[in-house]
């Protein structure tokens, strides 16, 4: 008739003798507070053990229910109790798997059945721990710990069965814009990827598709009007879908186009099956998620989640029990519906996955203790079960115990009563668990420390008590009883400490790491400065019996990536950013580079303005509305100009040149020269006036004059200047027997360019050679030489450049290049750039 006793009335709060009882063991004390008249105080008593090891002094203390006592010192070599401080999740694992190791390798009788291992969170260490004990694939001579078998436990389902997890992304598709890198995601999910027969360098090829068609979110139009874009169906799915189908039929060509689709110009014919797959699974994901929208029905929603789900996923035939599982985890699901008298009750989206939250997360599993696996589980209740080694994994501060979400309308939380749930103080009770369940030794670790800072960390509270308990329990020497407890390692594994006898704890080395060991003697051998690529020339390559000209023009425009191409037969690889997933508002500058390039492409070539404007629009990467007419009319703005004004220099037809020039070796030079009006080589560019394409002109006028010197050849190369003014390049008329001398010296240094890579940057070269021909001394020339190598805050420098990169080093400076092996920076400049700047003429057009 009283009702409950309430805690803060609670009559064995004072009666714990011992600290640790006190602060970690309330859930024990009001458990017999409760069911006191139920409980057999006299059917056990556990057999009284030695207390010889300061764990067992401990352990006797808490059964005694005695305050600690400072006894005689722990022996040196006692290593019941060890507290590991470690820099981080990762180091802690890194740590506990030489801690097990050890253990094995000094005690024949230990096995690994006779460990345990606990963690407040399992998902958050079953990656690091899959990887450090060999639960993925192994490596040859790696760690001991890769041949130890172990368990984990406490799984949750959408771990453990990729069904369960595609479920889960099928939900947060529905809930979500169906972005493209979440589309690619799933598309790369293993289920979906069986399903569908993607590969790795098919889902590359996805993802490059992707992004040229210009997909960023929304199934279609309609899927927008959520977000009040439903009139505006550029940047969608079906959009994109449609440029990728539309490119297998045709070519991204003037003219070519059918409604509002463009096609996409990087479909090959050996792509036609896979451009099928993508259209199949767009369909099948858009039909999945219209199905999941709207209120249904608890058996509704598990209908249309097991159809989509089937429908956008395979598994092998040995991998039968997943399809099994997720249905019986779906009808489970419905049978609570139904015994909760809610089978009518119409649900949301939200709701749905808030009601399969549950089903989805972790929970409890059988551990199968003593089955000869080391077990790896959560801390849960009843899972303190005896061990001879217990070891408490993740006890960081802020981290336990465990979190909990107060629900703030629960009155009952306002005074609670004896023996209600509560999850923070049932993780204090597990940690005493756990102590008192260790038979031989206790191992803890936790983040002592900053990954990154390096600054200390303290520890968690009950871990903090644990210590002070300890503190009290035996006496030290010197300082406190913790000094010979915690162990704090260093932020590698490869640090000298780690393989230095007795520096962390143990007799021997501390870790058995045979990659740490060959770190650690990298790390104290010799520091050896890091080469360049080729550091001494290579022997000659066989003369061919003709030298191609865009070979040459290659190498020289870049030398370095020439060399890498022509030499060594490599390409730097690409690095593609994933596809954007955000409508665009304005263009970035390769982006608007990339618009005008094309606009004047097809604008030379004669296509109409309105039809290139028609063009852009369609392909995906303008912004939308108004902000995509104001970026495409300053594109525009810059195009006009240089179509216009270069009329007179097109004004006859375009045409392509054989030339053949006769080397004093006896070779020829041999290529073809396109973009010839009449008697001129021209060349539109929407770029600024750079160095690279007055280069290739160059060496494409001086074939063209050393070919035929009787023609008149002239070049104008045309790009954009200020105001709206293009501005030209051109050399005067030359002799053809200077053409050719100035041609056969410049294929000299390409052949010097293929045994060694060139100190010639391009922009860096003509910025030098251009400051000299101007008057200017060496070491103004010179630095602003290097200010277009190194860049500034505002323009990046050809040193980043990613085959610079990779022939001269990272971050390297000009004087590497000016060490180079000869012919020399400074000669080459004079070779290659001086003639070219002494003859070239600028002008406004």
């Amino acid at each position: 008739g009283a009702g409950p006793l309430r805690r803060r009335a609670d009559p064995t709060a004072a009666a714990a003798g011992h600290p640790l009882l006190a602060s970690l063991g309330r859930d024990v004390r009001e458990m017999q507070t409760v069911l006191a008249p139920h409980i057999d105080h006299d059917s056990h008593h556990p057999a009284e053990r030695p207390a010889c090891s300061l764990l067992r002094r401990l352990q006797a203390s808490l059964a005694d229910n005695r305050p600690p006592t400072a006894g005689p010192g722990p022996d040196p070599a006692d290593d019941s109790i060890r507290v590991h401080a470690c820099h981080g999740s990762a180091r802690q694992v890194d740590v506990l798997r030489d801690v097990v190791t050890g253990l094995l390798a000094d005690d024949p009788t230990l096995e690994p059945a006779d460990i345990l291992v606990m963690c407040p969170d399992i998902e958050a260490f079953a990656p690091l721990l899959q990887g450090a004990f060999g639960l993925a694939d192994s490596v040859p001579d790696g760690h001991p710990a890769h041949r130890l078998r172990v368990r984990l436990a406490d799984r949750a389902l959408r771990r453990t069965n990729p069904l369960m997890a595609a479920l889960e992304r099928l939900l947060d598709l529905a809930g979500g814009r169906v972005s493209a890198s979440d589309v690619l995601d799933f598309a790369a999910f293993a289920p979906v990827r069986h399903r569908f027969g993607f590969d790795d360098d098919e889902l590359t090829t996805l993802a490059d598709w992707v992004a040229a068609a210009g997909a960023r979110w929304g199934l279609d139009a309609e899927h927008r009007r959520p977000y009040g874009l439903e009139g505006f169906e550029q940047n969608t799915w079906r959009a994109a879908l449609d440029r990728v189908l539309l490119g297998v039929c045709m070519s991204d060509e003037p003219g070519n186009r059918l409604g509002t689709a463009l096609p996409l110009d990087e479909i090959g014919s050996s792509d036609v099956d896979l451009a099928g797959r993508l259209a199949e699974l767009i369909d099948r994901l858009g039909r999945a998620t219209d199905a999941l929208t709207g209120r249904h029905t608890v058996a509704g929603w598990c209908t249309e989640l097991l159809a989509g789900v089937q429908s956008l996923t395979a598994v092998p035939a040995r991998s039968a029990w997943q399809p099994a599982e997720l249905r019986a985890e779906l009808a489970a699901v419905q049978r609570h519906a139904t015994a909760a008298g809610s089978t009518e009750v119409r649900l949301d989206l939200a709701d749905i996955r808030a009601l399969l939250a549950g089903a989805l997360a972790g929970r409890p599993t059988r551990a199968n203790f003593r089955t000869g696996t080391l077990t790896v589980c959560t801390m849960m209740p009843m899972r303190s079960v005896p061990h001879r080694v217990v070891c408490l994994l993740g006890l960081d501060d802020g981290v336990f115990p465990r979190a909990v979400r107060e629900d703030g309308d629960d009155l009952l939380s306002r005074e609670p009563a004896c023996g209600e749930r509560d999850s923070r103080s049932q993780d204090r009770q597990l940690m005493l668990d756990a102590i008192v369940a260790a038979t031989d030794k206790l191992v803890i670790t936790y983040s002592g420390a900053d990954e990154r800072t390096g600054a200390r960390r303290p520890p968690a509270v009950p871990l903090g008590e644990l210590l002070d308990a300890l503190d009290d329990t035996a006496a030290a020497p010197t300082g406190r009883v913790r000094d010979a407890i915690v162990v704090r390692h260093p932020l590698q594994p490869f640090d000298s400490r780690t393989l230095t006898a007795g520096a962390l704890g143990r007799p021997g080395p501390f870790t058995f790491d045979p990659v740490a060991l060959g770190g650690a003697r990298a790390l104290s051998g010799p520091r050896r400065p890091v080469t360049r690529l080729v550091p001494e020339p290579l022997p000659r390559p066989d003369r061919p019996p003709d030298v191609e000209l865009d070979g040459m023009i290659e190498l020289l425009v870049h030398p370095a990536k020439g060399f890498l191409r022509r030499r060594l037969d490599v390409a730097v690889p690409f690095e593609q950013d994933d596809p954007p997933d955000d409508l665009p508002v304005d263009l970035d500058s390769l982006q608007e580079w990339g618009v005008g390039d094309r606009i004047l492409r097809d604008r030379l070539a004669g296509v109409p303005e309105e039809e290139c404007r028609q063009a852009e629009w369609r392909r995906g990467v303008l912004p939308p509305a108004q902000l995509g007419v104001r970026a495409l009319e300053r594109v525009l703005r810059d195009v006009r100009p240089l179509v216009d004004r270069t009329v007179s220099l097109r004004s006859a037809s375009r045409r392509t040149v054989e030339v053949s020039v006769p080397l004093p070796d006896g070779r020829r030079l041999r290529g073809t020269v396109g973009g010839v009006h009449d008697r001129t080589l021209v060349t539109v560019s929407y770029s600024r006036l750079a160095a690279r394409a007055r280069l290739q002109a160059w060496l494409a006028f001086l074939a063209l004059t050393a070919s035929d010197p009787d023609a008149g050849w002239s070049a104008a190369t045309v790009g954009r200047a200020e105001r709206g003014r293009p501005q030209c390049a051109s050399p005067p008329a030359l002799p053809g027997d200077r053409a050719a001398a100035l041609l056969a010296d410049l294929v000299q240094v390409y052949e010097q360019g293929l045994v060694a890579p060139l100190p010639l940057p391009c922009k860096t070269g003509e910025k030098y050679a251009d400051a000299r021909v101007r008057g200017q001394d060496h070491d103004r020339a010179l630095s602003w030489a290097t200010e277009k190598w190194q860049g500034t805050n505002k323009f990046p420098g050809e040193s980043q450049d990613a085959a610079n990169v990779r022939v001269w080093g990272r971050n390297a400076t000009l004087e590497v290049l000016l060490a180079a092996n000869p012919p020399g920076f400074f000669d080459l400049a004079a070779r290659v750039w001086r003639p070219l700047l002494q003859h070239e003429q600028r002008r406004p057009l």
